[in-house]
């Protein structure tokens, strides 16, 4: 009850804000504008609904989750915080907290192979955090004569920041931040952290986590664009956000784990934000789009899977068949997240993939293009192979003797997220439409 009543405080808090002006600065350090309020508000909702269904999946466990529920209210205020930065020192402070906050998450079933992936995250997410602090130090000494790294003044005075100190601290932020966000190469942490993290925590990280990340990368690239650089860091993103997809096309291929294979598409969905930043004009628009509709994707998907691993005890392909004659409502939204993370209409995914190939036809990027269809076709046919089997197969004799059905608890948030995601890819609401306008016009989307 204290995880709820805070996450619904959190989310009307959040509301409150959305009747008041886009661009807020509440002290020297703390403030928002469109995008950040926009991540913020994204952050709230999937907590809050992550929050009702955790109310379902903690029922049944034995023991205390004391800390459980204190890592996931001090993760939330993190979150808030990196939304909130307006200084590049205080956000990195924040993003670090998040990656220390996420161990005992990922570690929550006590495993072997739980340790064994937080370990593994805490050490690359560790290498990562250490490459974006020198970033953030780097971008300091190129805003030498500024005597500051706050946001508004970084931006507002870009031209005089030293070009050759900027460009070495974008190279380590982009690492630094990319390696938290699961750029590949940087991604190695990701697989085995989602694949032993339970379903909500699997949502909490894919959804808001990668969000608020994402937002830091967005950050380095005002930085970059105000000084005039475009030039320089968009071939890295679009080559970032193309060997991502790729990774993920070859590794969904053959997937024997059913959480590791939306761990890898994750990271697609990663390159695809990356590789919309990097394209520019119209598809930083649909970058942003693609960031709503992503979270609220992931989050809808990993609860499935929460809500698979409470019947069949497992997280392997193989033994999880016949979803749709065991337990039909969570079936049915297997099917509704394969169709949605698949890019079909209509899904806001669909829309925002293809605005982001109509840029990359209009900047004449047609090696980006060739590959962005390719691998998404790739990853597609791997997709619907391993879903539809799951869903549709005849379920094992163990498993179909079960007692166990949908829980209410645990399948409400499946719906609300469902809603969500119709409607912003039916009907885009105006106040929605005009916050992802002003969001991409402060990259010039």
């Amino acid at each position: 009850m204290v995880l709820l009543s805070t996450a619904f405080v959190h989310l009307m808090t959040m509301a409150a804000f959305w009747s008041g002006p886009h661009n807020t600065q509440f002290n020297p350090f703390l403030g928002f504008d469109a995008l950040s309020q926009l991540v913020l508000t994204i952050t709230s909702v999937l907590f809050f609904i992550i929050a009702i269904y955790l109310c379902g999946f903690l029922k049944e466990k034995g023991r205390s989750n004391n800390v459980l529920i204190a890592c996931l209210l001090c993760l939330l205020s993190s979150m808030t915080l990196v939304a909130l930065s307006r200084h590049m020192g205080l956000l990195w402070i924040a993003i670090e907290a998040t990656a220390l906050l996420c161990a005992p998450l990922i570690n929550y079933y006590r495993t072997p192979q739980g340790i064994e992936a937080t370990w593994k995250y805490l050490l690359i997410s560790s290498l990562g955090i250490a490459f974006s602090l020198l970033g953030t130090l780097f971008l300091a000494v190129s805003a030498t004569t500024l005597k500051t790294v706050f946001l508004p003044d970084i931006l507002n005075n870009a031209v005089f920041l030293s070009p050759s100190w900027l460009k070495l601290s974008i190279i380590f932020l982009l690492v630094g931040y990319g390696t938290k966000m699961g750029l590949a190469p940087m991604h190695t942490w990701k697989p085995d952290a989602y694949g032993e993290a339970p379903g909500p925590m699997g949502a909490l990280m894919s959804g808001a986590i990668s969000s608020v990340v994402f937002l830091a990368v967005f950050r380095v690239c005002q930085i970059t664009f105000h000084a005039h650089l475009q030039a320089f860091i968009s071939p890295v993103l679009i080559l970032l956000g193309i060997l991502s997809l790729g990774l993920a096309a070859i590794f969904i291929m053959n997937q024997k784990d059913f959480n590791r294979m939306l761990a890898y598409s994750s990271i697609e969905h990663m390159g695809i934000l990356v590789l919309g930043i990097g394209l520019g004009g119209g598809a930083v628009w649909a970058s942003i789009f693609h960031l709503i509709n992503n979270a609220f994707a992931k989050g809808l998907i990993f609860l499935v899977a929460g809500n698979l691993f409470q019947v069949f005890h497992t997280k392997k392909i193989a033994d999880i068949q016949g979803v749709m004659h065991k337990l039909p409502l969570t079936g049915a939204f297997l099917i509704v997240g394969f169709i949605v993370l698949s890019g079909f209409p209509p899904f806001g995914i669909f829309y925002s993939e293809l605005l982001i190939l109509k840029q990359a036809l209009v900047t004449h990027q047609y090696m980006a293009v060739f590959f962005y269809c390719l691998f998404l076709a790739v990853i597609f046919f791997g997709f619907s192979k391993v879903i539809l089997n799951m869903a549709l197969g005849t379920p094992s004799e163990h498993v179909a003797k079960s007692t166990k059905k949908d829980d209410f608890l645990m399948t409400m948030p499946l719906v609300i997220l469902t809603v969500i995601l119709l409607g912003t890819g039916v009907f885009v609401w105006a106040s929605l439409y005009h916050f992802i306008d002003e969001a991409s016009m402060l990259l010039g989307g």
